[in-house]
């Protein structure tokens, strides 16, 4: 624990330098640890803000913890090879990520339990918005917990600040952690408003998503045997936020700069890193390390398991529609696919500094580009292809696709970003809803309304027929609308535990683009992936690609998956040093 210490230590150091988007989250008091400091509004207000800092957690230079975090399943990849968690058994108790993130989840429940304990002798006299302040603290706290159970289990619990006697403290339960989450998610909620007025703070829409979110897990993995209980609280905490906030209108508009500047992104943005490029900076670099080697860096990439589980605009499945071409894979496809993926044949704008329009091509030494000056496409070296670091581009150390969510963007350099990133949308709070609905079995118009609001918004159908009344058929339905309307957002990792599909995602080699000797006007209409290798596959849209794999790139030839890796290990160096904090089983 000792260096469990050293490690809260560092990172309130490492805080305290952070600076954010928003003026309060600018205002930090010089002492939180001062006797009798929260006595005033003032001062509370200024320790919220330093406690909304520590969401700025990274587990890559410059990217959001969230977008990082879909990188460690089946849907998206690391460029190197078999280094990926889950790929090749880079998930272990020595893993850096595993350390970082558990160290900054305990750096925001620390600061977390210095307000709300330095301020509990004092608020209740205070009056004006202290209660508001304290309660969006409990969010946050509840937020940090959340993510420690979802991601490690059982882990040392605190709710004020630790003394020298706690430091060798077990384990507590996972499942009295999410109960106590749930009651306190409740009273915070009675303090806040709808909207908060100041856009970055967390407010009751957040409240009671959260506890959504957290009922949900709950619910899927059955904790303590009550799963019907925890999704009945789940689906009632969803159905308090549905109508008090919004979807926006255009999909594209929540991941740029642009895009959030207006009211409907606003109303759909529940819970947000904010971001600015005003007085104290606050950036990030989410675009360039995941572009074209033509416009930026390459480290983080789509996977096709991703890329396929996007339906035609018939709302049928790739292997169940007519319309789906696998010369042409992007045509005819459910819009969230080209908002959020490119590939070969695309053609795409971003800012570097200027803004470069170039065609996608995975397999020659030239490509288009436009040159604005003269209004003409010209032929230039193509960096994916022919360049020292063409090793790590998208149709080399990728498999084939680019992301297109957060790329986007000509308003803003790429390099420098300052979009706003979601935690929480209301797109969630319908399809969390409607699943935990789905899991009572309470098929009813309120879950297919909740699920066709998410679709119907990007283009596609309604529910279709043969999914009414059929639990089963909706329960695929929903879990594929999570994967393709929240990919980089940092949901699927915790859906993938909650849904048990580690092993079904990361079991297999990462296939990907067709090979350059083949190219994709070389593919068939038999070259269709297969989803139904077995029920559950078909339940969960993951695609497998056995009968024309020869004809694809490969990577990940040594991926496997163990069922340990349904939770991530508690870092060794903890375990170091407090011997009654067990390893999670299987490590």
């Amino acid at each position: 624990m000792k260096k469990f210490l050293y490690n809260i230590a560092l990172w309130i150091t490492l805080g305290l330098i952070l600076v954010s988007c928003s003026d309060f989250l600018d205002r930090e008091p010089s002492d939180y640890s001062s006797s009798g400091f929260y006595k005033s509004e003032a001062a509370i207000e200024n320790g919220t803000s330093g406690v909304y800092n520590y969401l700025y957690m990274s587990l890559a230079y410059m990217v959001p913890f969230n977008v990082y975090l879909d990188h460690y399943t089946g849907l998206a990849m690391e460029r190197a090879e078999n280094t990926t968690i889950g790929a090749g058994g880079a998930l272990n108790p020595d893993n850096s990520s595993v350390q970082s993130f558990w160290s900054m989840l305990y750096v925001l429940v620390a600061r977390a339990n210095s307000v709300i304990y330095g301020s509990s002798e004092y608020v209740d006299g205070i009056g004006g918005k202290a209660l508001q302040y304290i309660a969006e603290v409990r969010v946050l706290r509840a937020f940090a917990y959340y993510n420690l159970i979802a991601t490690y289990g059982d882990v040392p619990f605190f709710i004020s600040p630790i003394t020298v006697d706690q430091y060798k403290d077990p384990k507590t339960s996972k499942v009295d952690i999410l109960d106590f989450i749930l009651s306190d998610l409740e009273e915070a909620a009675t303090n806040l408003p709808w909207t908060a007025t100041e856009r970055g703070r967390v407010d009751k829409a957040v409240a009671y998503g959260l506890k959504a979110r957290a009922a949900l897990l709950a619910g899927s993995l059955d904790y303590g045997g009550k799963g019907s209980e925890y999704f009945r609280i789940s689906s009632e905490a969803a159905k308090q936020v549905i109508g008090q906030r919004g979807l926006a209108q255009s999909f594209d508009d929540l991941f740029n700069i642009t895009g959030q500047a207006k009211a409907d992104v606003r109303n759909e943005m529940l819970f947000e890193l904010m971001y600015s490029n005003q007085g104290s900076r606050q950036i990030h670099m989410i675009a360039f390390g995941q572009v074209s080697r033509n416009t930026g860096q390459t480290g983080r990439h789509p996977a096709m398991l991703l890329a396929d589980a996007y339906e035609c605009i018939d709302g049928k499945r790739i292997d169940e529609s007519s319309l789906y071409d696998p010369k042409h894979p992007q045509r005819n496809r459910d819009p969230r696919f080209h908002s959020t993926l490119w590939m070969h044949g695309d053609t795409v704008s971003v800012n570097n500094g200027s803004i470069v329009r170039q065609v996608l091509n995975a397999y020659d030494n030239e490509t288009q580009f436009y040159d604005f000056s003269s209004g003409q496409w010209v032929l230039k070296n193509n960096a994916d292809i022919n360049s020292a670091a063409a090793w790590a581009s998208f149709c080399n150390a990728g498999s084939g696709y680019i992301w297109a969510k957060f790329s986007n963007e000509i308003a803003e350099n790429i390099s420098a970003q300052t979009c706003n990133v979601p935690i929480m949308r209301y797109a969630e709070v319908l399809l969390t809803y409607a699943e935990a609905k789905i899991e009572l079995n309470e098929l009813d118009n309120s879950v297919y309304d909740a699920i066709n609001q998410v679709r119907n918004r990007s283009g596609m159908p309604n529910v279709s027929d043969d999914r009414i009344g059929n639990q089963v058929k909706m329960r695929q339905l929903v879990r594929n609308e999570r994967k393709v309307e929240f990919a980089l957002e940092g949901l699927h990792q915790v859906d993938m535990r909650r849904w048990d599909i580690g092993d079904l995602e990361n079991g297999q080699p990462s296939y990907g683009l067709p090979l350059s000797d083949i190219r994709y006007e070389g593919m068939t209409s038999s070259n269709i992936p297969n989803f139904k290798k077995s029920e559950r596959h078909d339940l969960n849209n993951i695609a497998t690609y056995d009968a024309y794999k020869d004809k694809l790139k490969v990577r990940d030839r040594n991926r496997f998956w163990d069922k340990k890796f349904n939770l991530w290990p508690i870092p060794q160096l903890e375990i170091d040093r407090n011997p009654n904090i067990t390893q999670n089983e299987g490590y």
